[in-house]
């Protein structure tokens, strides 16, 4: 049996009661929060769903996208030994014997 998703369906909160929530108060100029309103609402979604996915993708692409890692030093050397000691299996044998295209 098919069932669609209705309106009521769709504005319902996506997160889970039982995890703990905390207020973010923020002040924006009224053409933002329009433009917000607008746009959440061409996805079904209350202005506070869109604002948090909004923000919580844009926290998480920031953090993928960082190069730069801090570790202490116990888990940069076991990092390096992990480098410095790959797996010996016939996939990566024949990795390492393909003639390379530079020489």
């Amino acid at each position: 049996m098919l069932r669609y998703k209705t309106k009521e369906d769709i504005m319902q909160p996506q997160s889970n009661p039982d995890i703990p929530t905390c207020a973010v108060n923020l002040r924006i100029r009224k053409d933002v929060r329009t433009l917000i309103d607008r746009a959440a609402k061409a996805q079904s979604k209350s202005r506070s769903d869109f604002m948090i996915d909004a923000a919580r993708r844009a926290a998480e692409d920031t953090l993928l996208d960082q190069t730069f890692v801090r570790v202490d030093e116990e888990t940069y050397q076991h990092f390096l030994n992990v480098l410095d000691s790959p797996p010996c299996n016939e996939g990566f044998e024949r990795l390492m014997n393909v003639k390379k295209p530079w020489g």
